[in-house]
């Protein structure tokens, strides 16, 4: 059953760097809400954001501006999984039910570093629902994002149905020359819903699918990607579900799709966890407000590949 009067919820964070610390300003409307933010290793300013409602329905509307000015360093996550309920079908006045929007615009500034990681996505039976992540950043910037969207409760038997789920993310590199031409790192669109759920080209009956981008600060040279997307690979194993990754110009990004949001999850956390490696940063500490019984992160593997790592970031004579 719809709301009479959408929530209409915005979020705007503005980052900072002090001394070797990250600061954050800025504020939310209703239905966001800010969580106690921490220092993180590395200076970074992690802050997880709740959302009161419990759950979105057609009509809402949800914006998220967020800012990193030069050298500062963010993780920003969620509180909980985020639910859509069903729309389609609902009401007398919109059969065909609305859809319930969420626009994220991120601007990072020269040597800034966010970290977009929150939690799973629950679309209901009938339900409508469109994201929009929109990132633009210089070269030496990095941006880390990962999503994963479960379609229909399946624990209670139920598919997506009617519904459908929709997805824009762009990835623009910028430069502080004006006359330098921009460049595009990434421009992703995809829809799931109908045919497109049971498609041996599609999710082929699978009930969740994930994403993880990231847009690099420094050049992956061949020997590096390469490295990075054998390792990645690696870290598939006890995983259920198809899982496959490649370069992008300056990043790489990784899909998941299979019956598991704890694998995807898992997964994501060690590709994470190598991208910290590959910058010599300190390695990831999962967020408090995830509820995950086990740990993603994988000891001997990465311990494995750690020298790999760090020798793929000295100079190479084909370079």
């Amino acid at each position: 059953m719809q709301r009479l009067d959408p929530w209409q919820g915005h979020c705007r964070l503005q980052f900072f760097q002090q001394g070797e610390r990250t600061i954050h300003q800025g504020g939310c409307s209703a239905p966001f809400k800010l969580l106690r933010s921490e220092d993180g290793a590395d200076g970074r300013r992690e802050i997880p954001l709740l959302h009161t409602a419990g759950g979105l329905v057609g009509g809402d509307q949800l914006n998220i501006d967020i800012a990193l000015e030069t050298n500062s360093h963010s993780l920003i996550t969620s509180v909980a999984a985020q639910k859509v309920y069903g729309s389609v079908g609902r009401s007398r006045l919109t059969p065909q039910g609305s859809w319930a929007r969420q626009h994220v615009n991120c601007q990072l500034g020269s040597h800034s570093d966010l970290e977009w990681l929150p939690q799973e996505l629950v679309v209901y039976a009938n339900a409508l629902y469109e994201q929009q992540l929109s990132v633009r950043l210089p070269t030496d910037a990095s941006f880390l994002g990962a999503e994963i969207v479960r379609l229909g409760r399946t624990a209670a038997g139920e598919t997506l149905q009617q519904g459908r789920w929709r997805s824009s993310l762009s990835i623009q590199r910028v430069s502080a020359n004006q006359s330098e031409p921009q460049s595009w790192e990434l421009v992703d669109r995809l829809e799931l819903g109908n045919s497109s759920l049971n498609d041996l080209h599609g999710l082929h009956q699978q009930p969740v699918f994930g994403t993880l981008v990231w847009a690099a600060p420094m050049p992956l040279y061949a020997h590096i990607l390469k490295n990075l997307i054998a390792a990645a690979r690696e870290d598939r194993e006890g995983l259920e579900g198809t899982m496959r990754c490649g370069g992008l110009q300056q990043g790489f990004i990784a899909r998941y799709a299979g019956p598991s949001s704890r694998d995807a999850r898992f997964w994501f956390s060690r590709i994470w966890r190598r991208t910290r490696l590959l910058r010599n940063l300190n390695e990831p500490k999962i967020p408090r407000v995830w509820p995950l019984q086990e740990q993603p992160l994988q000891e001997e593997p990465l311990q494995r590949s750690l020298f790999t790592a760090n020798h793929a970031l000295r100079p190479s004579a084909t370079h």
